[in-house]
């Protein structure tokens, strides 16, 4: 009996303003929001979903997990990114690799790779 993907919790100094900023940039919506808890999903009833929880301290040291996105169009994708508050990050990725590396506004890492060939 295996376990099924429900949710990646994230942890956020402003949990609402992350998930809007999230659910943009995914093409989510928010499907249950309080103060402690904001949750975005593809649609309300697709799994899994994002939930972003309050915590008192700032972001400190690269992620131990993060989020991959393949977009059809790479560099409008990270120009979007950008514009919408994400900004370029350096992780030790190295020069010639399939991805870019950004941060979201509170500095948590995610990956814009190549399309697919």
């Amino acid at each position: 009996m295996g376990s099924r993907w429900e949710n990646l919790v994230v942890d956020a100094l402003d949990p609402a303003r992350l998930a809007r900023w999230w659910a943009e940039a995914l093409g989510y919506q928010i499907t249950y929001e309080r103060p402690d808890e904001v949750e975005i999903r593809r649609t309300p009833n697709e799994l899994p979903g994002l939930i972003f929880v309050p915590v008192a301290d700032a972001k400190s040291g690269k992620n131990r997990l993060h989020v991959d996105l393949r977009p059809a169009d790479q560099e409008a994708e990270i120009e979007r990114l950008v514009n919408m508050g994400a900004r370029h990050v350096e992780v030790g990725q190295g020069g010639n690799v399939g991805w870019v590396v950004l941060a979201d506004p509170e500095g948590n890492e995610f990956c814009v790779l190549k399309q697919r060939q």
